[in-house]
């Protein structure tokens, strides 16, 4: 099963001479979460799993990011779902160029980055069908810069 989350906000401060001065701010609108099925998406959204009335937002904040290679990083970062708090690793793949905003309004860069969960070690103990213990979480981010 997959789903996404549809409403995030965030900030990412990236110097690709100096990856180490890259820092990551994000959070998810834990209402937002879509896997186009309804019910489930309610199910999700409520106290059985996510409960997004008590805990609105997913949220990451960097606190170390290190070079993996040519266009790839790993960003360490304390990763909150559910009220807790654990520290995770993203590897981070920056491997396209900037590119000038087709408007005019500056430069933008994709990246994607990924890493896995336990939803357990979040207190997301509800059975759910297909929805195993080894989450793995995929951001597909676009980096902007005004002029």
């Amino acid at each position: 099963m997959r789903g996404v989350f549809e409403k995030t906000t965030g900030t990412v401060n990236y110097d690709p001479a100096d990856p180490s001065k890259t820092s990551i701010d994000a959070t998810i609108d834990t209402s937002s979460v879509n896997t186009r099925v309804q019910m489930r998406d309610n199910d999700l959204r409520s106290p059985h799993f996510l409960d997004v009335q008590k805990y609105p937002a997913i949220t990451f904040k960097s606190t170390r990011a290190e070079s993996a290679g040519t266009g790839k990083l790993k960003v360490t970062g304390d990763l909150t779902i559910h009220g807790v708090t654990k520290q995770v690793v993203l590897d981070v793949d920056s491997s396209s160029q900037p590119i000038s905003d087709p408007m005019g309004k500056g430069m933008r860069m994709g990246v994607n980055a990924t890493t896995t969960i336990k939803r357990s070690d979040f207190g997301l103990n509800y059975l759910l069908g297909p929805v195993g213990d080894e989450i793995q979480i995929t951001l597909d981010v676009e980096m902007t810069r005004p002029k």
